[in-house]
Parts: C-alpha cells; sequence; structure tokens
C-alpha cells in the first residue's frame, strides 16, 4: 500500500486500527528476519494520540520501518551488531524526529549488515534477512530489512541508509524505489556512522510519488550536521525539459546478467517513445570506482570504529583482566567478520608508508570521477544503467568477500561523488525484480525523481 492508501484506511477507520495492523503483518515476517525490535507501546501510544488529534500532520497514523542503525526510543539501537545488543539510545535520529514531527509512527527496526558492512545482510549478527521474491536468495544490503520490510507490504515506507548502495540495491532486488539523495541533503545527526564522507540518509518505499514525500520531509539544513546543505529540495512539478539521458556503456558490458540488461534497454526504448532522447555514453573512468570506494571508505571505517572499545562504546568482555585484554576480547566478540576484515583494510591504507601510495591517490582519483561524470551530466539531465550486475543472488556467496564487493561496481560512482541517485523497478529477469538507476547531478533529486515517476508509469 502506499501512503495515500493508508492515510484513506485510517480515515475509514482509526490510526490505531492500522498501526496494529501494520504490527501484526511485521511479526509475521519471521520467516525473512526481518525485524529486529517491534517498538509496539510507543507505536500505540502514538496512535491513540492521533485519533485523540493530539499529533497532526502529514503522516499522521502512517507506520514506517526504521534500519537498526538509526538511535531511536523504546527498545536498542544495535546497528545488527551483538557490540550494542542493550545500547538504548539517550536520542533519536534528526531524520526519525522530522518524520515523526509530521506524525508518522515506527512500529520496529529492521535488520542490516552489521554496522552496515555489507550487501546481502549475511553480515548481521542476527541472521541474513530473505529475499521478498525468492526466499532462497537474499535481501540485498546493507539496507535489505528495510527494503524486505516495504517489498512484504508490512509498511509503505522504511528509512535506510546508502554509503555504497545499500539502498538502491537492495530496492532493486526487492522491486521497490530506493533513493539515495545527494550527499548532505538529510541530516545524519543520531545515525551510527559508518563512512561519514560517503554516507547518506534515504527513502526505501512502494512509490515514488512517496519517496519524494517523506524525502520532502526530511531533508534541510541541521545545525547539528556540519555537512548539511540549506534545503534545496522541492518536488518538481514535471521532468526536465530536455528529456536527455545518458545510458552509462560500462554498466552494460560483458559479465553483466543478459536478463538485467534486456530489462533497461526495454525501460530505454519505452522512455525513448515517451520523447526521451537516449544516447550510450562511455565514461573509462568507472572501472577505478570500486577500487577507490574500497580503499576511502574502510578508511572512514576504521576511524568511525575504533570508539567501540568496551570502554566507550560496546558490550564490554567480563573475560578481560587488563586494559588491553578490554579492548581485544571485546571487539573480537563484538564486531563480524566483515567489520573486522575493513578496520585491517582501513587501518593499512592510513598507516605510515601507505597513506600516499594507497588513500591520498584514491583520493586524487575520486576527483577524477567526480569531474568525468560531471562533464557528461552537463550534456545529459541524467545518467542511467542497471542498479547491479545481476538479480538477487542465493545466500552464500558473501563467503567470497571480492565477489561480494564486485556487486558494488555499479553503485559505488554515485556514492563516490556525492550524486543523488534512484532504483525504480523496471520489470524482472528470470523471475527476480530489476531496477533501473537514474544518476543525477548535485541538488538534482527532484529532477531524477521525476523522470522516475515517469518509468514508473511505464509499468502501469
Amino acid at each position: 500500500m502506499t501512503i495515500a492508501d493508508v492515510k484513506q484506511k485510517i480515515a475509514d477507520s482509526s490510526a490505531v486500527a492500522q498501526v496494529e495492523v501494520a504490527i501484526a503483518a511485521a511479526e509475521k515476517t519471521t520467516s525473512h528476519n526481518v525485524y529486529l525490535h517491534i517498538t509496539r507501546e510507543r507505536a500505540l501510544a502514538r496512535a491513540k494520540a492521533v485519533d485523540a488529534g493530539e499529533i497532526t500532520g502529514k503522516l499522521a497514523g502512517v507506520p514506517f520501518a526504521l534500519k537498526d542503525n538509526f538511535l531511536h526510543f523504546d527498545g536498542p539501537t544495535t546497528a545488527a551488531s551483538k557490540f550494542l545488543d542493550s545500547f538504548e539510545a539517550p536520542l533519536q535520529a534528526e531524520a526519525v524526529e522530522r518524520i515523526e514531527a509530521e506524525g508518522a509512527i515506527c512500529i520496529g527496526t529492521v535488520n542490516l549488515d552489521a554496522f552496515a558492512h555489507g550487501g546481502s545482510t549475511e553480515n548481521s549478527a542476527f541472521g541474513v534477512t530473505k529475499n521478498a521474491v525468492d526466499a532462497e536468495r537474499v535481501a540485498g544490503g546493507s539496507s535489505g530489512g528495510s527494503a524486505v520490510a516495504v517489498a512484504l507490504g508490512t509498511v509503505p515506507f522504511a528509512l535506510g541508509t546508502d554509503t555504497g548502495g545499500s539502498i538502491r540495491q537492495p530496492a532493486s532486488f526487492n522491486g521497490v524505489v530506493g533513493l539515495k539523495p545527494t550527499y548532505g541533503a538529510v541530516s545524519r545527526y543520531g545515525v551510527v556512522a559508518m563512512a561519514s564522507g560517503t554516507d547518506t540518509i534515504g527513502v526505501l518505499s512502494e512509490s515514488v510519488e512517496d519517496t519524494e514525500l517523506v524525502m520532502d520531509i526530511m531533508a534541510g539544513q541541521d545545525k547539528k550536521d556540519m555537512t548539511t546543505l540549506p534545503d534545496f529540495f522541492a518536488p518538481a512539478a514535471a521532468a526536465p525539459n530536455a528529456k536527455k539521458l545518458a545510458l552509462i556503456k560500462e554498466f552494460m558490458a560483458d559479465g553483466v546478467d543478459e536478463g538485467v540488461k534486456a530489462r533497461i534497454l526495454a525501460a530505454a526504448e519505452a522512455l525513448k517513445q515517451q520523447g526521451y532522447t537516449i544516447e550510450e555514453v562511455s565514461l573509462p573512468i568507472l572501472k577505478h570506482a570500486l577500487a577507490v570506494y574500497y580503499v576511502v571508505v574502510p578508511a572512514e571505517i576504521s576511524s568511525n570504529l575504533a570508539r567501540y572499545d568496551g570502554i566507550r562504546y560496546g558490550n564490554r568482555s567480563s573475560e578481560a583482566n587488563t586494559l588491553d585484554e578490554v579492548y581485544k576480547k571485546s571487539r573480537t566478540a563484538g564486531f563480524v567478520a566483515e567489520n573486522k576484515r575493513r578496520i585491517l583494510i582501513g587501518s593499512y591504507v592510513l598507516s605510515s608508508g601507505y597513506f600516499d601510495a594507497y588513500y591520498q591517490k584514491a583520493q586524487k582519483v575520486r576527483t577524477l570521477i567526480i569531474q568525468d561524470c560531471q562533464k557528461v551530466l552537463a550534456e545529459y539531465d541524467a545518467l542511467i544503467g542497471p542498479v547491479a550486475p545481476s538479480p538477487a543472488f542465493k545466500a552464500g556467496r558473501n563467503a567470497d568477500p571480492l565477489t561480494s564487493y564486485l556487486e558494488d561496481v555499479m553503485t559505488v560512482p554515485a556514492s563516490l561523488a556525492g550524486f543523488p541517485a534512484v532504483s525504480v523497478p523496471v520489470g524482472e529477469a528470470n523471475g527476480l525484480p530489476v531496477g533501473l538507476q537514474i544518476i543525477g547531478d548535485r541538488q538534482k533529486d527532484a529532477d531524477i525523481l521525476a523522470i522516475a515517476k515517469e518509468v514508473e508509469a511505464l509499468g502501469e
């Protein structure tokens, strides 16, 4: 159901009734391992306040789910890590506060890869979340729980985070809309940090219109987050007049699933019939994006996770007798293998003797990626292509980290550049959902959503 559908049901019955329906639906998703905690008590209290007219707003009474790396009330914020399984937040994330200020009701927190490290939700300390269409396959990640919560119909929208594709990829895998906004468009205050230079707060929903509505509420400057931009977002009345799109040649190369290619080309052809000009454009620099990402991001991860030591943050080992043992045993038990892998990579590239060779060089190439993409975007309204090389894959691939990292090849360029990007469903390949990725220049979020609406309309 869309937000409008839920609001109509609230008008026909009550907010309490709809929240109870949502909670019941969430509790039925245990076989998919979606929800980590149901915020029943607080959700029902807020629903009663909506019915009493004490809480109003654009989303009054509308239930939503929250990726469990957003600080929130009524339950632990775990980041899907046993390091934080008993952490009760003293405040709520700014994005949650703004959504709730418009009357939305959080019914629970959903699964992710621990500390958002991964693209399949297999790295969660609480087990993998299963794909909404095929339970033998992964939900994607790291916002896999958010995508499946929406795809299974428990809520009309969910909040997620996207550092290198963590909203777009699970959205594509589960057949929902997923937006990664311009870096700095939405406050990161109160969200467990992964990589501060590419982390963004976004939306997964059933429709582009719902994504647009939630984005409009969340976006804007926040004095608690110095990276936020002055509010620039306003829903666009129509798609850009030029209607020129660049199909990224490198995203349609050998190695990409033929079914995925077919769905992207079919969507492009349908857009041509709607008056769009679509031209294939080569961006050779993008072949370096994945290598840059897996130098820059682990470096920031190693810094951000340094605070989790069993003393400042995180559960402390009871078996430690010395300070060194506290650190070692607490972090050994608290972090999953992928967390440790990224800490080690990040510490290595930042170490003396390797900083210039790896980290500094990666940042220089990152600048070249931004410049080359912006040259193309000066001539086109947006870049388009697949979200991932294949539809959702079967669980177990995570055993090979390199193969898992290669899944990010089409999503990391927009993250490194700080560009907005959205995944919108364009049908199925071999019975599995496929998303079209639309990438715009910075602060062109409204334009790519307007284009996404026209893509969405092709399937109606």
